[in-house]
């Protein structure tokens, strides 16, 4: 899914508060990190993900490949956190980020 320029706007003002909710570390994207991050996407919708890794590329590549095994879009990149985002039509609005912070929207 490809989001407007308009939608990454909203997503980018609604995470801006977020806390990192997953960390990717020394052994980058394993199964688990998927795993983890794609119960935080299902239940929250909007999450920031913080990938501890020195190199920039190394960052970029690690965050495209995390979006990739989760389709999920990247809604943002700010130094080594990324803004993760992938809609759930069921999500229960007390968990989805969408739903508390955007009243829906």
């Amino acid at each position: 899914m490809s989001l407007s320029s308009s939608q990454k706007k909203t997503l980018r003002r609604i995470a801006h508060h977020l806390d990192t909710v997953v960390q990717v570390g020394d052994k980058n994207v394993t199964e688990n990190v998927v795993a983890e991050t794609d119960r935080a996407l299902r239940d929250h919708e909007l999450i920031k993900v913080r990938i501890n890794s020195g190199e920039r590329g190394d960052r970029t590549a690690l965050g495209d490949e995390l979006a990739s095994a989760c389709e999920a879009d990247i809604v943002q990149r700010i130094g080594k956190v990324a803004v993760l985002f992938r809609a759930n039509p069921k999500a229960d609005p007390k968990l989805s980020n969408l739903h508390r912070h955007a009243g829906g929207a």
